[in-house]
């Protein structure tokens, strides 16, 4: 099969290898690619969020299937353009891809379709925000009402730090001020065709910076999978409850939803509650989910983009767990600096490495082009091997000024 996977990120590269281990002949490019993913399969410098661009190249080398990779191309309406041309595209259009564009959107189907969530209000002034943090009260949860690159929220109990976030976030729309809610977190991937859905296998990410949840949010500093303390019974919960509900109302909407349903998750003491909707795979859970498939992952997607999710049956995936740790450049998330070289990477055994921000330079070497440069993945029969694993490897990468965090799976590795 003819596939053109749009993006530049680790998920982007963690996609590629996937659709490479299926050893059936894919030929695969990537738009714009990263300098790992392009020791992989061919580049190609297309804007991503273009859709009459991305259809052109599409027509004119007989792509089979697009898999649209981040968020900013899905709300630019790429998938729209796409299937007008009558290209095969894994993602859902610009309307239903609000459901991740506009934290309010995403609420409004919520409590449509009954879903379960937390209490939220929309502030559009900094009066209003002042209001709602007063009336929700501490712990305070403050979310930018669009795209913000996994750094949109701020939860704190220093409410002039969470006013100061929605001061900054008022500046370039609304935001929306939330009832805190404690629990585990859970990440859930659902692939959904408009109508099916077929569940991954879930996962847990890290959002903070560093170790036992300090610092500041980021876009994920590490995840691990499957979740061995989840209930009996959670996935399917979570379809009947979340997922099919979600999909039924978009669909009555008259914007069915195409693609991968990011159901992101906590187990509260009053049950399941959604935390946010994303409109594709997540990174880094992406690099842990997919590395443990045993179905086809081409099979899944195309399935899912030609309205033929029905056809498939539940994926399945091995017993191994998969634990992957985020490399991130000196000063993420505030100010990374860039520019410094990774060397290491070819000593590296028994581990595989998705490369996010990451370029070649002139002597060849990779350097760091951004704040999350690559996430190392391992895979073992339990946690306490793969962690083992991975943080021997990490040892083995030099950036100056790099970061990780130590904890990943720490719990689950007991």
């Amino acid at each position: 099969m003819r596939i053109l996977v749009l993006g530049s990120g680790a998920r982007e590269h963690a996609i590629v290898t996937a659709l490479l281990s299926e050893n059936v002949g894919h030929e695969i490019t990537a738009a714009p690619g990263n300098a790992g993913i392009a020791a992989d399969v061919a580049v190609v410098a297309l804007d991503p969020t273009n859709g009459a661009v991305v259809a052109e190249y599409s027509i004119e080398n007989d792509i089979e299937l697009v898999i649209i990779g981040p968020e900013a191309p899905l709300v630019a309406g790429v998938a729209d353009e796409l299937r007008q041309r009558g290209i095969a595209v894994f993602g859902p259009g610009k309307a239903a891809a609000q459901l991740e564009g506009s934290k309010t959107f995403a609420k409004y189907i919520m409590e449509t379709a009954g879903v379960p969530t937390g209490r939220a209000d929309r502030a559009g002034t900094i009066e209003d925000a002042i209001a709602l943090l007063d009336e929700f009260g501490a712990p305070y949860v403050v979310k930018a009402d669009g795209l913000a690159a996994g750094k949109g929220v701020i939860v704190t109990s220093d409410r002039d730090a969470a006013l100061e976030h929605a001061r900054h976030y008022l500046q370039q729309g609304s935001v929306l001020v939330e009832e805190f809610l404690d629990g585990q977190e859970v990440s859930l991937f659902l692939l959904s065709d408009g109508h099916t859905v077929l569940p991954l296998s879930p996962a847990q990410d890290y959002k903070r910076l560093g170790d036992d949840d300090a610092g500041p949010n980021t876009g994920g500093m590490g995840a691990y999978s499957p979740l061995p303390w989840l209930p009996d019974g959670f996935v399917d919960e979570v379809i009947d409850r979340v997922a099919l509900p979600t999909v039924r109302q978009l669909a009555q909407e008259q914007t069915p939803f195409i693609g991968l349903l990011y159901c992101g998750l906590i187990i509260t003491a009053d049950g399941i509650r959604v935390i946010e909707f994303n409109a594709r795979f997540g990174d880094p859970e992406t690099q842990v989910v997919l590395p443990r498939l045993l179905t086809p992952l081409s099979g899944l997607l195309y399935a899912a983009a030609t309205g033929r999710l029905s056809e498939q049956p539940r994926p399945e995936f091995t017993t191994d767990v998969a634990v992957g740790v985020v490399l991130a450049s000196e000063g993420y998330p505030e100010e990374p600096i860039t520019g410094r070289a990774i060397t290491g990477l070819d000593r590296l055994e028994g581990v595989t490495v998705a490369h996010a921000a990451t370029a070649h330079a002139a002597d060849g070497h990779f350097v760091a082009t951004g704040g999350r440069v690559l996430t190392v993945v391992a895979t073992a029969p339990d946690f306490a091997e793969a962690r083992a694993t991975v943080y021997r490897e990490l040892q083995k990468i030099s950036l100056e000024g790099g970061q990780f965090r130590t904890d990943i799976a720490a719990r689950v590795a007991r």
